[in-house]
């Protein structure tokens, strides 16, 4: 144990000891390194001959899933494959807490000897997985990933890992009120960095398209990669044996047989197609290079995303007032990108009649049944709303309720009323009552919420002028407390009380700096430190709120 008291008294190692204890007799052990390959071979005589203990070697494969993943039945799909190809294997669940605040880890180990002889012992399986000691990680959702890397499981030596590159967003990435979805870039480094080899692609989009499920697409995967000895038969056996939905799962089997055998699956993640302009409104490409010519090339790309999302939000003369709004900031590439991408986002605010045209749009329950699998046959969609008085005045015309709402204002300063409701709009009378909201549309320019948002609009766009007068600097981190304005009911009207705040705080502090020598560094910082602080969430608005008293 010389090695073992030489580390004691050194540094952490910060992970296992890569050492494997031998029989009697050995003096120390042999360290070895993730792949069983021993360093110092040679150096001691053999193990001697222990009762009871065989050397066959053993594959370990883990599964880390959540609920609704399909886990269990793809560890027992693997299980039977390798019992109807001869091979003894153990297979094992560790339950974890429900949904993504935790998953369930599926654990395998194969022994790759094939039908021992009656006098020998079975082997003795573990039911946990070693980090570091892994063969397979076969992850149902790319998060998983990380979240093994991170437990130290896969070895960049040993492991073969297969992921499916789609994202269920944990809770953690949902309730940030900044971006708080992890970087797919950097989950996809980490499975390249320790995967001896890699086969990551978007299974559930594979399964949605052949009907069937993510679990038989990853189970073709594994398959197809050669990480176990099993047999590609002896997995469409284990399908069969089932006997449950047979013919999806097979499908969805040779899908993923057929990815990984070409080799050519690569991880990575699909943004958010661009929404398309509605009939009768399409613009072609000519039109929006017409419309976007006067604008530097490098910001084209940003504009026609956002000509292309207002002109499906209202119509081509309000894309035309986003592209007169931003003309000022145009000389400036980076304040223009930022003002550009804010500013289209803004001018789409998500209210009643918007929300009402998702609900009823015939793609979103084209979408639903290939989710969900229905090809025939009725379904039943139930939406729950809780609109609030805000949001119910805010699609009639601002002359008409004005006065409404400044009474409203006084009568519930802390929140309005909401008016819950369960549309199920899959039926006739359900699908009218949201879809007549959509007829307010032509309204929707002289609307209150369209009165109150432009006006705010139109004092950040003032503010960002004003500020890049004095600092190019300023006026971006200015440009950027636009990512404030976000949410629906009192979670807006309290982001955009910290947007007013912001805005008021960094326009006095570069007032300030420009009356004393021009140094605009403590402006600068604030601005970002405030819209930093707001984004971590609730416990921090309050540290922001005092940063900008301070000021």
């Amino acid at each position: 144990m010389r090695r073992l008291r030489r580390l004691r008294g050194g540094c952490p190692r910060r992970g296992p000891l890569p050492v494997v204890l031998r029989g009697q007799g050995d003096r120390e052990p042999d360290p070895v390194d993730a792949a069983r390959q021993p360093s110092a071979t040679g150096r001691h005589p053999p193990a001697r001959g222990r009762h009871g203990v065989i050397d066959a070697p053993l594959l370990s494969l883990l599964i880390p899933a959540v609920g609704g993943q399909g886990g269990g039945v793809l560890l027992e799909w693997i299980v039977d494959a390798a019992i109807a190809d001869g091979y003894p294997v153990h297979g094992t669940s560790i339950p974890g807490v429900a949904q993504r605040t935790g998953s369930t880890t599926y654990y395998v180990e194969l022994c790759t000897e094939r039908g021992a002889s009656t006098d020998e012992l079975p082997p003795i399986f573990s039911l946990y997985p070693v980090p570091g000691a892994l063969d397979v990680l076969l992850a149902p959702e790319f998060l998983e990933v990380g979240r093994s890397i991170e437990l130290g499981f896969p070895s960049p030596a040993r492991t073969t890992i297969i992921a499916s590159t789609h994202r269920l967003y944990s809770i953690h990435e949902k309730i940030a009120t900044g971006r708080g979805i992890y970087p797919i870039e950097r989950l996809d480094a980490a499975a390249r960095a320790f995967a001896r080899k890699l086969i990551a692609f978007d299974a559930l989009a594979l399964a949605r398209e052949h009907g069937t499920e993510a679990n038989a697409v990853l189970l073709g995967a594994l398959a197809g990669s050669g990480a176990l000895p099993i047999a590609v038969e002896a997995y469409r056996t284990a399908i069969r044996a089932k006997a449950v939905q047979v013919d999806a799962n097979l499908r969805g089997f040779e899908a993923g047989l057929a990815v990984a055998l070409a080799a050519g699956a690569a991880a990575g993640g699909e943004g958010s197609p661009a929404a398309a302009a509605p009939a009768g409104q399409a613009l072609s490409d000519t039109d929006i290079e017409a419309m976007t010519a006067a604008f530097p090339q490098s910001l084209r790309p940003v504009l026609r995303q956002g000509v292309l999302r207002l002109i499906d939000y209202q119509n081509r003369a309000y894309a035309e007032r986003y592209l007169e709004r931003l003309r000022p900031f145009a000389g400036d590439v980076e304040l223009g990108q930022i003002v550009a991408r804010h500013l289209a986002v803004w001018m789409s605010y998500e209210d009643a009649v918007r929300v009402a045209e998702f609900k009823t749009r015939m793609s979103r329950f084209e979408r639903i049944r290939k989710e969900k699998g229905v090809r025939d046959g009725e379904i039943i969609v139930t939406d729950f709303l809780k609109p609030d008085l805000d949001e119910i005045y805010g699609v009639l015309p601002y002359r008409l309720v004005a006065w409404f709402a400044r009474w409203a204002e006084r009568r519930w300063p802390h929140g309005r009323p909401s008016l819950g409701q369960h549309v199920k709009t899959t039926t006739v009378s359900g699908y009218l009552r949201v879809w007549l909201l959509t007829l307010l549309r032509p309204l929707r320019p002289i609307s209150y919420r369209a009165h109150e948002e432009h006006a705010r609009i139109d004092r950040w766009l003032a503010a960002v002028a004003r500020c890049r007068a004095w600092d190019g600097l300023l006026a971006c981190e200015v440009a950027r407390a636009a990512q404030l304005v976000k949410g629906y009911g009192d979670v807006r009207r309290r982001m955009t009380g910290h947007f007013d705040r912001l805005l008021e705080a960094a326009t006095k502090a570069g007032e300030h700096a420009m009356a004393n020598g021009g140094d605009f560094t403590a402006a600068r910082s604030l601005a970002a430190r405030y819209r930093a602080l707001v984004l971590q969430g609730p416990e921090s608005e309050a540290t922001a709120a005092a940063l900008a008293a301070d000021a």
